[in-house]
C-alpha cells in the first residue's frame, strides 16, 4: 500500500492529462518568468478534469489559486481565471492562461486554446501567439471516469494510511454538489522523506454535469491548489467555440511529434 501511495503522490506532482497547462510565462513583456539559471524545475499544474460526456452541456469560468509554501514560512500565491465549456455532443473547449502573482503588477494572458472532440478523437492545441494549431490524437478514455457519480462511502475497508470522509452536499454557483475528502499519510522513508508526509484532496462533484465544481489539493511539497467554478451556465455554448479559430494554420501531428511549441 505504501508503494501505491508513493506512486499516487508522484502522479499528483507530475501528472498531466491532454488538457494540463504550464505555469510559466510565454509572452512578451510584461510577463512573469523566473530568470534563466542552473537547476530548478518546470512546473505543471493539473486542473479539473472535464470528461467528454454528451447531453450535459455547460460554459463556465474557472478560477485557479496556487499557494506555495517557502521554508521560512512565507507564501507565494499565483492565480489565473479562464473559460471552459462542453457542448451537448461532448466536445470540450478550454482556454489556458498564464499563472501570475496574486495582487501583483503582472497581467495574465492566454497562451493556449484547446478543443477536444471525442467522436473524431481529435485535439486541437492552438497557440494564440503563433496562430498555429497542432492537431493531436485525443483519447478520452482516461477522463471519462471523472464523470462517475459520488457514492456513499462503505463503513469498512479503509487503509490505515488513507482515510476518506463524506462532506455532505452544498450548492456552488447554482449547481448542487457532493463533497468528499481524502487524507493520505506517506510514512518516513517511502519517497526519501525523513518524516511522515500528509496530503489532502477535497472535491465537490456535480453528478448532473459530471465535473468537480470545487477541487482542493494540499501537500507540504507543492502547496495548496484550489480550482473553483465561479460562474456556470448549464446550456449549450456557442458552437463557434469548437471550431479552429479563423486564420490559424493547422499542423497535423497525429503521426509525428508536435513542432509548433
Amino acid at each position: 500500500m505504501q508503494a501505491s501511495i508513493a506512486r499516487t503522490f508522484c502522479l499528483i506532482a507530475l501528472g498531466a492529462s491532454s488538457f494540463s497547462f504550464l505555469a510559466e510565462a510565454q509572452q512578451p513583456a510584461p510577463q512573469y518568468r523566473p530568470p534563466a539559471r542552473d537547476g530548478g524545475t518546470r512546473e505543471v499544474l493539473e486542473s479539473i478534469v472535464i470528461p467528454p460526456i454528451p447531453h450535459a452541456p455547460f460554459s463556465a469560468t474557472l478560477d485557479t489559486e496556487w499557494v506555495k509554501f517557502a521554508g521560512d514560512g512565507a507564501t507565494i500565491t499565483l492565480v489565473n481565471e479562464r473559460h471552459i465549456a462542453r457542448d451537448a455532443r461532448g466536445r470540450i473547449y478550454e482556454e489556458r492562461w498564464i499563472l501570475v502573482p496574486k495582487n501583483g503588477n503582472f497581467k495574465s494572458t492566454m497562451n493556449w486554446i484547446q478543443i477536444g472532440d471525442p467522436a473524431q478523437r481529435t485535439l486541437y492545441n492552438c497557440s494564440p501567439q503563433r496562430h498555429i494549431c497542432d492537431l493531436l490524437v485525443y483519447d478520452p478514455a482516461s477522463d471519462l471516469s471523472a464523470a462517475a457519480p459520488t457514492r456513499k462511502l462503505a463503513p469498512s475497508g479503509q487503509d490505515k494510511n488513507v482515510s476518506w470522509e463524506d462532506l455532505g452536499e452544498r450548492n456552488i454557483a447554482g449547481i448542487d454538489a457532493v463533497g468528499r475528502r481524502r487524507t493520505a499519510t506517506i510514512e518516513a522513508g517511502t519517497i526519501g522523506n525523513d518524516q511522515p508526509v500528509t496530503t489532502m484532496s477535497e472535491t465537490w462533484h456535480s453528478d448532473e454535469l459530471g465535473i468537480n465544481l470545487l477541487s482542493l489539493r494540499s501537500d507540504p511539497m507543492f502547496g495548496k491548489q484550489t480550482f473553483t467554478i465561479t460562474e456556470i451556465t448549464p446550456s449549450d455554448p456557442d458552437a463557434q467555440l469548437f471550431e479552429v479559430p479563423a486564420g490559424y494554420k493547422v499542423n497535423d501531428q497525429r503521426k509525428n511529434p508536435p513542432i509548433s511549441h
